[in-house]
């Protein structure tokens, strides 16, 4: 029994309980001791705090300055002081004047002594601290007395003594005997525990003993020329022995690190890592051949499994090496062909790419020949015999060599040559010695001379297919190297074929969708501009590179020389985008038929995209499965890599929401000078003054369009003769490379520019901020604005009387006659006599009438009623109801828009006349003013 007990005491286990039970007592002890001065701190501290707190409640009681200044304070202030000490529970409570003699204390022999140390109390400052001295030690607040003007007539002194702190901390040393007690057992009693755990592990064994075995261990383990490694579950790396480590060239770290971290080539790491069960697996790893072996590990008392790796270097093998090396070099092509080719969605770039990644690793030249619908991104026909195509790239070790150009077209036309033979087998075809190849040298017998002469030897000939498609030619010449192509690189040039012809094939795609959104985007884009006389205007459109988004822009003309400005985006790209944009400018386009102001004009058409969301919510196709199916790669093999979309987003019989569009709206007034814009989540406009200066209004934070649930506000302000206004998108100004600040000081500089006329302003911005590849559309609209001139306008207040019609109607026709507008003289006064009539007997004050002289005559008639008239015919019995129906057939426009102080009617007439509609009997216009609408 003592034997076992000293070897106990002696073993690994033995130690580690000492020196835990050491640690243990330790930290009990210095927790204990901090304990006891967190308590006398915390002690303290309360008795400062309750100090403070009486003391300043004493000061400030009702009647105290009035007791201060009493003629016996003492009397007045003790029998208070000591009920106030009983009920707070402190040792004194004293109140002295400014002195420090002591009108109340809870000794009564002091009354009448002076305290010390109480400067900072009469200067105004309140304070605590623990007081050493006469008449004990004690814990004080010294608090100044104020009387109702602020000045200082007393001291209050409040403390608890020290001794009687420190009783309340000893009553507390129990308590944190016992808690140290407590700790004391149980940190001994857990390091007996782990002790016991560590005893059975090590089975005894004292620390020579253990750190012989491990010497044992690391003997073996590094002596043998045989590759450990030991990987956890958590594909970390336990251990290495020096084999492995020389091996694989392990950095001296390793151990701890990731697999992945340990800067493997990527086949290596992906072996290590996968788990998978290998029996002498032939890797190349570097310059060297290993046998490799992967065994799992099972979990033990609680660890997780992990694996065991062994390494044997086998590269003396050199014949298998050299196959290897092949292998090798072949896959790391293929990787790169992966990566390489397809980096773009351009169609000859593919090609190019696929030219360039085969030289000359694989060939010294290599020709692509596409078919002609597939370069302009069109469906090839998937029948027939294809006799022609366009050569897309080619690439070689020189640039001398006797091929056709770029852009050649390439005839096929003998049956048994290579290109033909593969065409018509549909599958990669040798020509393992091109002087032997005769149905080649038959198709063009000085070019194939030529070439020979070149020294081109070797060609394979790979047909370019994508779901079963013919898209073009692949062509691989050896001219240098020296060995002709043979059985196991004709496997692999098909490989690399079939992999090009995907990438091809969705380049061909994203061309043909990119071009049809791009046909769409600008057919529904204006093509001609309203001819008006309010702004001078230049725009720019650029589609994005990598596909067509919905931005747009629009020139609406409105009544009374007014034009409306829109700019606006849509997020997203693709023909979704487009055509959504489509529908927001045919909106916006009604909407302001409607002559809204610009937040009303936005909130309608954030309800209508609000409608059209809910009516497509949910609108699933019921042959959406059939269309994922039709989009598959046709091979049978589920990867759909052919079939790939290159539009994202647009999901087979899926409907897409229109939330997330922008919207910008301004309408200027050449009359008034002044511009009213809203915007609903769309940057703000660049305002050109005449001076040069260029400033961005600022707007409202309007929301996106669709997303609903707030108003859209409108700001107006007035907009100086000669400035100019420039409207855009985001994609001008913001980028990857760029933020959206950056983007508008750009702007505001090339702006800035003096003497540019619109198109050349456009164009300096352009030419400055355009991105080389644009991420987003962008659209850009610069409008100079211009004022109407005075006397192209004539207006007149309206008495409220009938008598005052024929005065403006007379005042009319001269005005008419002033500007050279006799001819005009009938049907005006006709539409003035019928608007002024009813505006009078309708309306309300104030009624004004206001002429203008733009590319054509606009007659308006404004008062203050919002009533809206309209348009009917008359029963032959009414004795009104015709006046609206002559003014609708002489004016070649007419129309209702309403202010924020009532409506105006107005009425538009071609300066250069026209076929007056004939009346059937000549009108009196004075009768005329009795008839209403």
């Amino acid at each position: 029994m003592s034997a076992r007990l000293s070897r106990g005491a002696h073993s690994v286990a033995g130690q580690v309980f000492a020196l835990q039970a050491l640690i243990v007592v330790l930290l009990i002890t210095a927790a204990a001791l901090a304990l006891v001065f967190q308590a006398r701190y915390d002690s303290q501290r309360d008795a400062r705090n309750r100090s403070l707190a009486a003391a300043e409640a004493f000061a400030h009681a009702p009647g105290l300055p009035e007791a201060l200044l009493s003629p016996d304070p003492t009397a007045a202030l003790q029998p208070l002081a000591e009920a106030a000490r009983r009920a707070s529970g402190l040792d004194f409570i004293a109140v002295m004047d400014l002195r420090g003699v002591r009108y109340t204390d809870s000794r009564p022999e002091l009354i009448g002594k002076r305290a010390s140390d109480i400067s900072r109390a009469v200067a105004g400052e309140s304070f605590t601290q623990v007081f050493r001295g006469q008449p004990s030690d004690a814990v004080r607040a010294v608090v100044p007395v104020r009387n109702a003007d602020g000045d200082i007539i007393g001291l209050v002194a409040t403390g608890i003594e020290v001794e009687n702190v420190t009783h309340a901390v000893e009553g507390q040393l129990p308590l944190l005997v016992g808690a140290t007690a407590t700790g004391l057992l149980l940190g001994t009693a857990g390091s007996a525990l782990v002790s016991r755990r560590l005893l059975r592990q090590t089975r005894g064994l004292g620390a020579a003993e253990m750190t012989r075995m491990n010497e044992h261990h690391e003997a073996v383990l590094h002596a043998v020329r045989e590759g450990v490694l030991i990987i956890g579950n958590d594909q970390r790396l336990i251990l290495a022995n020096d084999e492995a480590r020389r091996l694989l060239d392990l950095p001296e770290d390793a151990e701890e690190r990731a697999v992945g971290d340990l800067g493997l080539d990527p086949r290596t790491t992906e072996l290590l890592a996968s788990g998978r069960v290998v029996t002498d697996h032939v890797h190349l790893a570097g310059d060297r051949l290993l046998a490799v072996n992967v065994r799992p590990t099972m979990a033990y008392a609680g660890r997780p499994a992990g694996r065991v790796v062994t390494l044997r270097d086998s590269t003396e093998l050199a014949s298998l090496s050299g196959r290897a090396e092949v292998a090798r070099s072949r896959l790391q092509l293929l990787y790169d062909a992966g990566v390489r080719i397809g980096t773009t969605l351009d169609v000859a770039r593919t090609a190019e790419e696929l030219s360039e990644v085969a030289v000359p690793r694989f060939a010294d030249f290599v020709t692509v020949e596409l078919l002609e619908p597939v370069l302009r991104g069109d469906e090839p026909s998937g029948t027939g015999v294809y006799t022609e195509m366009r050569r897309a790239a080619i690439s070689g070790i020189r640039t001398d060599s006797p091929l056709q150009p770029v852009g050649d077209l390439i005839r096929f036309e003998v049956p048994t040559a290579p290109m033909a033979a593969a065409l018509d087998a549909g599958h990669a075809v040798l020509a393992a010695d091109l002087n032997a190849a005769m149905g080649w040298r038959a198709q063009d017998s000085q070019g194939t001379r030529t070439a020979l002469d070149y020294g081109l030897h070797s060609l394979i000939s790979v047909p370019l297919q994508a779901r079963g498609v013919v898209l073009g030619m692949a062509n691989f010449w050896r001219a240098d190297t020296p060995e002709p192509f043979d059985g196991e690189d004709l496997s692999f040039a098909e490989e690399l074929g079939a992999r090009a012809a995907v990438s091809i094939d969705n380049a061909r795609r994203f061309t043909r969708e990119h071009s049809m959104a791009v046909t769409l985007q600008r057919s529904l884009l204006p093509r001609v501009l309203p001819d008006q006389s309010a702004v001078e205007v230049a725009y720019r459109y650029l589609p994005a590179t990598a596909g067509v988004g919905g931005d747009w822009f629009d020139v609406i003309q409105l009544p009374g020389a007014r034009v409306a400005l829109v700019v606006g985006d849509v997020v997203g790209h693709g023909v979704h985008a487009a055509a959504t944009m489509g529908r927001l400018r045919t909106a916006v386009h009604n909407f302001s038929t409607l002559d809204l102001p610009p937040d009303e004009l936005l909130g309608h058409l954030d309800e209508l995209i609000n409608r059209i969301d809910q009516d497509e919510a949910g609108g699933w196709l019921v042959d959406g499965d059939a269309n994922a199916h039709a989009s598959g790669d046709g091979d049978g093999d589920g990867s759909g890599a052919a079939g790939e979309d290159p539009e994202p987003g647009n999901a087979a019989g899926r409907t897409s929401a229109v939330t997330g569009a922008t919207c910008l709206y301004a309408v200027y007034d050449p009359v008034s000078g002044r511009c009213r814009m809203a915007s609903a989540g769309h940057p703000g406009p660049a305002l050109i003054r005449p001076d040069g200066r260029v400033e961005f209004p600022e707007l409202p934070a309007g929301i996106p369009l669709g997303v609903g649930g707030m108003p859209f506000e409108a700001v107006d302000f007035e907009v100086p003769e000669g400035s100019r206004l420039v409207l855009f998108t985001d994609g001008l100004v913001e980028g990857r490379d760029r933020d959206f600040d950056t983007g508008l000081r750009l702007l505001a500089d090339t702006l800035s520019r003096p003497g540019r006329s619109p198109d050349e302003a456009a164009s300096d911005v352009l030419d400055t901020l355009l991105f080389p590849v644009p991420s987003d559309d962008i659209a850009l609209l610069i409008a100079d604005t211009r004022r109407l001139e005075a006397d192209r306008i004539a207006e007149w207040e309206v008495p409220g009387e009938p008598s005052a019609v024929s005065r403006v109607r007379n005042a009319g026709s001269a005005q008419l006659v002033e500007w050279g507008l006799e001819d005009l003289a009938f049907p005006v006064e006709l539409i003035l006599s019928e608007l002024v009539t009813n505006a009078i007997r309708y309306g309300s004050a104030p009624v004004r009438v206001r002429l203008l002289r733009d590319r054509s005559l606009i007659c308006e008639v404004s008062d203050g009623s919002s009533t809206s008239p309209h348009l009917r015919y008359a029963a032959t019995t009414d004795e009104g109801g015709r006046g609206l129906f002559l003014v609708a057939q002489y004016a070649e426009r007419w129309g209702t828009r309403y202010t924020d102080r009532g409506k105006v009617i107005w009425a538009q007439l071609p300066l250069t006349g026209g076929a007056e509609p004939q009346p059937p009997a000549p009108l009196d216009l004075d009768a005329l003013e009795d008839m209403a609408w």
